[in-house]
């Protein structure tokens, strides 16, 4: 009787934690282990994007301190699948990939450690093409290890 009630709720949970396997991609360790922009950029299949008008980074021109920094990035290329933020000077470039679906808003906010002044590159994907913007961040106190 105790086996029988133990395999029902194993399997009850099963039934309830399913559904949210679906939603986590995998985890790109090439990519986050980078320790080059460049490897950053082959990890997430954007060896040479073209820079664009229509990506856009909201982030502050001076970050007075660099363990917090918010950055949006919108998009406005269609049919956009994904969005990554890599910063040039911090220890592993990559900090953030975003994934959407079909009509989904191509819009993302986030808040990132900085070392020091770097640029802030975003990278869209959509429909098969890598398209680029950047914008420098001046940092005046550190935030990755400092």
């Amino acid at each position: 009787m105790n086996n029988l009630r133990r395999k029902l709720v194993g399997v009850a949970a099963l039934l309830l934690l399913k559904p949210f396997a679906a939603l986590a991609a995998a985890w790109n360790k090439d990519a986050f282990g980078a320790k080059t922009p460049q490897d950053a950029l082959k990890g997430i299949g954007a060896g040479n994007p073209a820079p664009s008008n229509d990506l856009a980074i909201e982030a502050p021109q001076i970050a007075e301190n660099g363990a917090v920094v918010p950055i949006e990035v919108s998009s406005a290329i269609a049919g956009t699948t994904a969005i990554a933020v890599i910063i040039e000077k911090n220890p592993f470039p990559l900090a953030a990939q975003f994934d959407f679906q079909n009509g989904a808003l191509p819009y993302v906010k986030l808040n990132v450690k900085m070392n020091e002044t770097s640029d802030v590159r975003a990278v869209a994907i959509a429909g098969g093409r890598q398209y680029t913007a950047s914008k420098e961040i001046k940092v005046t106190i550190g935030g990755c290890g400092g």
